[in-house]
């Protein structure tokens, strides 16, 4: 499994991107002081470190520095400052790669995946394997290929958009528990930025209408009335 450290003291922002990562099947650590990301770095030996250039008790730069006199591990540097000459100055210190936030989980994933391949290509980024696609029969006909990002109704593929495709997956990890739109939202975050309450329940209707026999009367995808939505295989 594919190790990543989060040096990062923003709370909301540290989480968000630990939480993504986590779900995606990598090994996360975050701390949020630089000393404790020298220690993490030594204890932890992560294989991509995603760091940020603001950091309570040191100039990130400097860590960088000393991280890559030390260490040969790829490093993402994650920062508010968009100037030139603060990205040139990060990848001179030793940085592999550099994004201004806010930005795409689903690129910084790429990223990622495109920092392990230069320095590990024996390590494969985090793989969403047939096996865990969801068994079409189990699903009453509904089907589920992570690898190829596919669903199928009864075996027929059906054409969804990104969005829809993250919020169906969610659903089908966790069938009978129920998601609140917020919930819903946060894992649509930084792939629709203008994503909202409205937009969730755009999304559902939509799929509702390519995945139920009645999209009126929702046999999969229910609404839990005040609170969110809910996937029902039983």
């Amino acid at each position: 499994m594919t190790k990543i450290l989060v040096i990062e003291d923003e709370k909301i922002i540290g989480e968000m991107i630990s939480m993504y990562l986590t779900d995606e099947e990598f090994s996360v650590r975050r701390v949020e002081t630089g000393r404790d990301g020298l220690e993490a770095v030594d204890a932890f030996g992560p294989d991509v470190i995603l760091l940020d250039l603001m950091l309570p008790d040191m100039d990130g730069i400097d860590l960088c520095e000393t991280v890559r006199r030390r260490f040969d591990t790829p490093i993402i540097v994650i920062s508010m400052n968009t100037k030139v000459n603060e990205r040139v100055r990060a990848l001179n210190a030793g940085a592999d790669d550099y994004m201004c936030k806010p930005f795409s989980m689903q690129e910084l994933k790429a990223r990622i995946g495109a920092a392990v391949r230069r320095y590990k290509p024996s390590l494969a980024a985090p793989a969403e394997t047939a096996a865990a696609a969801a068994d079409p029969d189990a699903a009453h006909g509904i089907g589920l290929d992570l690898q190829k990002r596919t669903v199928t109704v009864d075996g027929q593929p059906v054409e969804t958009t990104f969005s829809e495709f993250e919020l169906i997956k969610l659903l089908f990890e966790f069938p009978g528990r129920v998601f609140t739109r917020d919930e819903l939202i946060n894992t649509l975050r930084g792939i629709d930025s203008y994503v909202n309450d409205r937009a969730i329940d755009v999304h559902i209707t939509n799929l509702r209408k390519k995945l139920e026999k009645n999209p009126k009367e929702p046999q999969y995808i229910k609404t839990v009335w005040g609170v969110g939505y809910k996937l029902a295989l039983e």
